[in-house]
């Protein structure tokens, strides 16, 4: 799992450790059987957040956050 810190957050919509220990329960767990997800929730999450501050379009997503096809999915 993804450790962000306030010393490692790379934009302002990042998560802190305090909301992924709030929001991780809620989220859907890894199946046990089939492909492992090759993307962090956390930085899927991150990437959401930066989107709905940012007004910016899918495609716009920066490099740092997975593709946009998977955050769109």
């Amino acid at each position: 799992m993804a450790k962000i810190t306030n010393e490692t957050k790379r934009y302002p919509t990042d998560l802190t450790d305090e909301e992924w220990t709030l929001i991780q329960p809620f989220l859907p767990k890894v199946a046990r059987r089939g492909c492992r997800p090759q993307a962090d929730l956390r930085e899927v999450l991150n990437a959401l957040r930066y989107l709905a501050r940012s007004g910016g379009g899918w495609r716009m997503l920066p490099h740092d956050f997975p593709p946009w096809q998977t955050v769109y999915w």
